[in-house]
């Protein structure tokens, strides 16, 4: 343990002595015969405690502490007097120069003790003043941090805004970036969009988006899923139909052509139309015209369309299933919507994104085990598989704040336990699975430790390590 110091002041050598004689063995004692010499001490030495005497020639005990305090402010300051000068102790009392007064004689057992209490009294004092410092330099980081992060956060806004201006697009991984950019691209045209991807990527979404931020957002927006009605019924729909032209057709009624006039018509699911509705499709297409069923007049209209299928066109054209002239007509300007499984790094913001979709009012999140697991699930379904799962494990884990792996289903959770276990130890088998993610994920970031880091559900850190563990070459 540190010795502290103790500084004895006195113009008696015999109590400087006999001072001495009761603290060295748990002090370092210091003397100084009278209060002169007893300032040029503390100008040398650090002191835990002052001794003082109030009667000294020259200096009074309360006139050196007064002296004392800019050269020792933390040491602990007692008086000793054995005169009946209250009106110098009770000076010196509410000026805060001492911490107690001891009378003369003394009683050696009682003065050990008052001198171990001041000393715990400077090591408390020392203490606090060190949290404080260290408060203040925590303050100091954390107002450099905060100003670096507003500083981030206006970059990260100038990034959101470019990227996430399209109401309900999430996704930030390089395919969704050739996605946003051709977006761009298209807005302010008027040419037909062909959209192209599995099922549940958000193709209706994407329609949207470019309708709703192109130059015909103040007109309507209509969408049909061509493979949800007969042919008869999905004509009827589309073109409209005159009152009496087939049974339940009590009216004469509009079609979505006409009602999206000025706007924009979305056809999902387009390579499941019939040859015949292909035929009237390639009318609008070409002639901006359309007849309703049952009549013999022709209505102009003006909409743009935008299509979207999960189907390989250009394979139904060779296969004699989809005309060729209707396929160039709606492949103008086409966009590859990515599937889930091929940008990973976007499974993140989209799972948050449903949790306060769902749970808005709730402070929930996925334990990081769990978000291990969602980044490492392939999504057959893609975006709606996921928005399935996060709306199931909401309900599974109740009011809870954060959702672990055991609410997840047994496709998700089981992903890892089907993986192929190759040959030797389980070890060798886990580790190579590990490497094969980690190249996996490097491939599809570009070598983008970071994006491929969030991907994978690790630290940056942590995918150094292992990437330099594997030797792997990104």
């Amino acid at each position: 343990m540190k010795r502290h110091r103790i500084l004895v002041v006195d113009d008696e050598t015999d109590i400087l002595d006999s001072l001495r004689l009761t603290f060295e063995d748990d002090y370092e004692v210091l003397t100084a015969v009278g209060g002169a010499r007893g300032l040029e001490v503390l100008e040398k030495s650090e002191v835990a405690v002052m001794i003082v005497d109030q009667r000294m020639p020259g200096m009074s005990g309360t006139e050196f502490l007064v002296k004392a305090v800019p050269l020792a402010p933390k040491a602990i300051r007692i008086m000793l007097t054995g005169y009946t000068d209250m009106d110098a102790l009770i000076a010196a009392v509410n000026s805060g120069q001492i911490y107690r007064y001891i009378a003369k004689p003394w009683e050696p057992e009682a003065l050990k003790v008052d001198i171990r209490r001041a000393v715990e009294s400077y090591e408390m004092v020392i203490e606090l003043e060190g949290r404080y410092a260290e408060i203040l330099r925590l303050n100091r980081e954390l107002e450099e941090a905060r100003q670096k992060l507003e500083q981030e956060n206006v970059q990260l806004r100038h990034v959101a805004q470019q990227r996430y201006r399209f109401e309900g697009l999430i996704g930030l991984s390089p395919a969704m970036n050739r996605v946003y950019n051709l977006i761009e691209k298209v807005l302010r045209s008027d040419v037909s969009v062909m959209l192209t991807g599995e099922t549940g990527t958000g193709k209706e979404l994407l329609a949207r988006c470019i309708h709703f931020n192109g130059a015909r957002q103040e007109g309507a927006f209509v969408a049909q899923n061509c493979g949800a009605l007969p042919p008869e019924l999905l004509e009827s729909e589309l073109f409209g139909h005159r009152k009496g032209s087939f049974t339940g057709a009590l009216e004469d009624r509009p079609g979505l052509f006409e009602a999206a006039h000025g706007g924009t018509v979305f056809l999902d699911e387009i390579g499941e139309t019939s040859p015949q509705m292909q035929v009237r499709l390639l009318r609008v297409l070409q002639e901006g015209e359309v007849r309703r069923v049952g009549e013999m007049v022709d209505r102009k209209v003006d909409v743009r369309v935008i299509a979207a299928t999960n189907r390989d066109l250009r394979a139904e054209v060779k296969a004699g299933r989809f005309r060729e002239d209707l396929f160039f007509r709606l492949h103008v300007f086409p966009i590859e919507v990515p599937p889930l499984r091929d940008r990973l790094e976007d499974v993140p913001p989209l799972a948050i994104y449903f949790l306060k979709k769902y749970a808005p009012d709730q402070r929930v999140r996925f334990t990081p085990e769990a978000m291990d697991l969602l980044c490492r699930y392939a999504w057959p379904g893609n975006v709606r598989e996921l928005e399935n799962e996060v709306q199931r494990a909401l309900l599974l884990a109740g009011e809870v704040e954060r959702i672990g792996p055991e609410a997840l289903s047994e496709a998700v959770r089981g992903r890892a336990a089907r993986d192929e276990v190759r040959g030797g130890t389980l070890n060798t088998a886990v580790e190579q699975v590990e490497r094969e993610m980690i190249i996996e994920a490097l491939r599809r970031c570009k070598g983008n430790r970071t994006h491929a880091a969030r991907a994978l559900g690790v630290s940056r850190w942590g995918l150094v390590q292992k990437i330099e563990k594997y030797r792997i070459e990104d």
